[in-house]
């Protein structure tokens, strides 16, 4: 536990940043959103002479059928690695370079972005730049099998890696035959069939007005800006309406898949429900998981040795889960005392000082990384795809003062019930009927948890 000492220090830090943050949005103008022909622009005056501009496609993995698993990701790469029709590849490199601008693309579960980051003075010479990669990509076909190569090799080294494997089986087999069962980069199989002109088909089908967000962060002139978003929006289609799909998980039973692989120990993921974006139980299932996560550490780690590195984890996504896992070289005693911890972690619940300092280490790290203009556009816009909010962004410390124990605990009994399991090593070490049967059924060892009264 921590000591009266280390719990002050960090209430300290946390009111210090707190205050620098706060002290700093006071200088800056305030907020704002336009909605220019059609799609909602965010607006963050920076105070600062760097100038941020995240450009989203809305849908991710909802936007293509899992035969196609990787297209985006390819297309959105393509946007600045191939060239555009007024620039090739190293006309438009040496152009951003020229000025040390950046400018790139990813996309993920729920939705693709372009990003550019420039000095302000620098901004009239890059903008042009950023609007024809987004409305006049090349898609050179010499470039594209090149980075359509250089897809493939990462897949082949990520295969490779045991921790990514059993994450991506674990995502496949709980929500199997659903959106979240596709990668966003795909597969080796998928990607080397892609061909230039079918993915360039592909981008265009998405990029509409009906999908795009646009995140500006930087100190622009209002009336500059939305003529120039104006313009760049003409070229782009209208498109029709896109409604993001929420998908709920709700195992009804526990179940066990294993995969018999030769490694040096054995991988074991569980998969099991979550509150959706947007809702009243997101912010206290969210500090719920961090604190257990601590817990699990302990118990798995420091009071029974199991593993080196066991985790926990909420994924806030459109398709939310709670994820537990581990490698082990003993997979029957770990199942036994991570059960015996969720049943007394239910029974007893969370304390009010592990909801308290959770509280601080969360806000304290939220705003530590909120320091630059591209963590700030990345926040505001992931919280308009995800929550429909994008002022949550603003509000977090004062969203987080209304949870209290009860919601946590409330939350944490809710939504960890019966758990997905998946497995990777060898199958002779593991009994499956363990991790399928329900806690009552089973005898658990004794927690070497502390137990704290619930305040």
């Amino acid at each position: 536990m921590q000591s009266q000492w280390q719990r002050i220090k960090i209430n300290l830090l946390t009111i210090f940043l707190v205050s620098i943050s706060l002290l700093s949005q006071a200088q800056k103008k305030a907020p704002y959103e336009m909605n220019i022909d059609g799609v909602k622009v965010i607006v963050q005056p920076s105070g600062n002479e760097i100038v941020e501009i995240q450009t989203i496609i809305k849908g991710g993995v909802q936007n293509y059928p899992a035969n196609k698993a990787g297209i985006e990701s390819i297309a959105i790469t393509a946007l600045t690695e191939c060239g555009t029709l007024k620039d090739d590849k190293n006309s438009f490199k040496n152009k951003l370079d020229k000025v040390s601008a950046q400018m790139g693309g990813s996309s993920g579960m729920d939705y693709a972005s372009l990003t550019m980051n420039c000095i302000k003075s620098d901004f009239d010479i890059v903008w042009p730049l950023y609007v024809d990669a987004l409305t006049a990509p090349r898609f050179d076909k010499k470039e594209f099998e090149r980075i359509k190569q250089d897809a493939i090799n990462i897949l082949k080294a990520q295969a490779s890696q045991p921790d990514y494997a059993i994450g991506k089986m674990a995502k496949e087999t709980a929500f199997s035959g659903k959106n979240y069962a596709k990668s966003p980069e795909g597969t080796e199989a998928i990607v080397s069939k892609l061909t230039a002109e079918e993915t360039k088909a592909y981008y265009q089908s998405i990029l509409t007005k009906s999908r795009l967000l646009i995140v500006v962060v930087g100190e622009i002139e209002k009336k500059i800006l939305e003529e120039k978003i104006k313009t760049m929006l003409a070229a782009i289609a209208r498109g029709k309406p896109v409604i993001l799909k929420k998908e709920m998980y709700s195992p009804k039973q526990n179940s066990f898949k294993s995969e018999k692989k030769d490694l040096a120990t054995n991988y074991i993921q569980a998969v099991t429900g979550a509150p959706l974006p947007g809702t009243q139980d997101f912010n206290a299932f969210n500090l719920g998981m961090r604190i257990f996560y601590d817990r699990n550490f302990l118990e798995v780690r420091t009071n029974n040795g199991l593993s080196y590195a066991p985790y926990s984890y909420f994924d806030g996504g459109l398709s939310p889960s709670a994820n537990i896992g581990v490698s082990t070289t003993e997979p029957d005693k770990y199942i036994m005392v991570v059960k015996n911890l969720i049943d007394k972690t239910k029974k007893q619940g969370f304390t009010r000082d592990e909801v308290k300092n959770m509280k601080t280490t969360y806000i304290t790290s939220f705003y530590y990384r909120q320091e630059t203009n591209s963590a700030q556009a990345s926040s505001l816009a992931s919280n308009e795809i995800l929550h429909n909010n994008w002022h949550r962004a603003l509000t977090l410390n004062d969203d987080l003062k209304k949870v209290s124990v009860a919601d946590v605990n409330k939350t944490f009994n809710k939504y960890i019930t019966n758990l997905t399991w998946v497995y990777q090593g060898d199958p002779a070490k593991v009994n499956p009927s363990l991790y399928t049967q329900d806690e009552s059924k089973i005898k658990l060892p004794s927690s070497k948890v502390t137990k704290s009264k619930v305040n």
